[in-house]
């Protein structure tokens, strides 16, 4: 079969008219992204791709491989191209959208290439910079040099390039970059700007650097949105037989899209995503968009899966197809959390609506137990702010929330420990709980004390709510709290969850 390359978009009458092609004619590199991996390439490239096609941008993205192994040689060896498959809900119906991504010029391999990739630093239409290297990526390692090459942390290869651009140009304030990092990180453009400030005090760069820094360069705090699911291998071949033609490197991804980007709207002249409906917001606060998101989507998750997985389901789909669990979310979700966010209400409420419409897409297979990693701080940055604002506002226990966290304590249920993961127990099905190990022993130990009595829950209960170390306060001091949750968790072990999540619905 044909494989998708450069020769192969020369003749499009090989090409299936119902994929779009990007724009094919050559244009400067003005993007350098550190990171291939299917999330950037499923979101941002694409969002370049749509600036191209309209004639607002005109600039090609270059690839920096921030790891020794990746797939910049597969995007060599296609050109830069690849497929992108968005598949979901929009208004209940199902949207598909097949698009050959172009802007992509080409991919380097940082540990193979460094002169060439310290040497975009040359580049004067180079404005963009764009990262993704996992939550861990923005780190400080003490040990890079900047005569390293390349230095390990990703912080520390960005300082390089930006020393490198700072002496090539004699500090001229124009040659500057808008920084655009993705990582899932709070404040993470600050972040990331604090270990670049710290390695040029560790390698004595000097104070004019610093000020060009400062004064010439956007490090921009951003939160995105997308679920990208990448290769599509479990459907590769019925794709690649409706295509026509062979592409290693097909993404797949949701239609839904979301990028909050915090700074100086005239940035936003030079990105003008919004000019072509795409869902980018600038502000000069995003507190309250992370707040939304976490609390509305990631919150959702976290105090639904739990206790569905106990329930018997095990991909979020599930959880939207079954009218009890559903239930028990959107009351979670409408009565208690969305009451408790500074947001315009008909804003989040149309949010919240989208978040349940992704959640029902028929083509992402969302594990419960995928979610359900360290979900005691999940629980604690997603759920308990919550919790804790709606006991303010309402001077009383929210029902959802605190039954969320007896649904948290039964899922940890287990006093088996088996290389650093507890062995829980469903419909006599052992599944793997997965958190802290320090987490995991402490629930091991507190559950061995169970008698099966109500005493005994209440123990339990008592003892857990009381670990700063999880919550950072006391949860028995929040009146009543103990009480409900005692209750629901009692509920759980002995009458099981449907049951129990029944009476939670039916209570007045």
């Amino acid at each position: 079969m044909i494989k998708l390359n450069g020769d192969l978009l020369k003749n499009n009458t090989e090409i299936s008219d119902k994929i779009k092609i990007g724009v094919t004619k050559d244009l400067p590199i003005k993007v350098l992204q550190f990171g291939e991996g299917n999330f950037l390439r499923g979101f941002v490239d694409w969002m370049f791709n749509k600036l191209n096609e309209n004639d607002l941008f005109n600039g090609k993205i270059v690839i920096a491989q921030p790891l020794e192994t990746g797939l910049v040689d597969v995007l060599n060896q296609q050109d830069g191209l690849y497929t992108l498959l968005l598949r979901g809900l929009k208004d209940g119906k199902i949207v598909s959208e097949k698009e050959i991504i172009t802007s992509v010029d080409h991919g380097l391999n940082i540990y193979k290439e460094y002169d060439e990739y310290i040497k975009l630093a040359e580049n004067p239409e180079l404005r963009v910079i764009v990262s993704n290297t996992t939550e861990a990526g923005i780190a400080y390692k003490k040990d890079d040099k900047l005569s390293d090459s390349p230095q390990s942390s990703f912080p520390g290869k960005l300082t390089a390039l930006l020393y490198k651009r700072f002496t090539y140009f004699k500090g001229d304030e124009s040659k500057g970059f808008i920084l655009l990092p993705c990582e899932l990180i709070d404040r993470n453009g600050d972040k990331l700007k604090n270990i670049v400030l710290q390695y040029a005090n560790d390698w004595n760069l000097g104070d004019e650097f610093v000020n060009w820094l400062n004064n010439s360069n956007y490090f921009l705090n951003t939160l995105v949105d997308r679920i990208v699911t990448g290769y599509p291998k479990d459907e590769i071949d019925i794709l690649t037989a409706g295509l026509g033609y062979q592409d290693n490197l097909i993404d797949t991804g949701e239609i839904f899209h979301l990028w909050v980007i915090e700074g100086d709207i005239k940035i936003s002249k030079e990105l003008p995503f919004h000019k072509i409906g795409i869902n980018v917001v600038w502000t000069n606060d995003m507190t309250p968009y992370r707040a939304r998101k976490v609390s509305v989507l990631n919150g959702a998750h976290t105090m639904t899966v739990l206790a569905a997985y106990l329930f018997g389901l095990d991909t979020v789909k599930e959880c939207i197809d079954n009218k009890l669990i559903s239930d028990y979310m959107k009351k979670g979700l409408f009565e208690e959390i969305i009451p408790t966010l500074e947001f315009p209400k008909n804003e989040v409420i149309d949010f919240a609506n989208s978040v349940i419409e992704r959640f029902a897409n028929p083509f992402i297979k969302h594990n419960l137990l995928s979610i359900s990693l360290n979900s005691v701080s999940k629980f604690k940055t997603r759920v308990l702010p919550s919790l804790l604002e709606y006991v303010k506002i309402n001077e009383k226990i929210p029902e959802v929330l605190s039954f969320s966290l007896a649904s948290l304590i039964a899922f940890y249920k287990s006093t088996t420990l088996e290389e650093n993961k507890l062995k829980g127990v469903r419909n006599k099905n052992t599944y793997n709980i997965i958190d802290d190990i320090s987490i995991l022993k402490y629930f091991k130990n507190i559950w061995s004390e169970y008698d099966e009595s109500k005493n005994s829950v209440k123990h339990i209960v008592t003892n857990i709510l009381s670990q700063k170390d999880f919550w950072d306060k006391d949860l028995n001091n929040i009146e009543k709290l103990n009480e409900n949750v005692t209750n629901y968790l009692f509920s759980i072990l002995t009458k099981g969850m449907e049951d129990s999540i029944v009476e939670l619905l039916t209570e007045k």
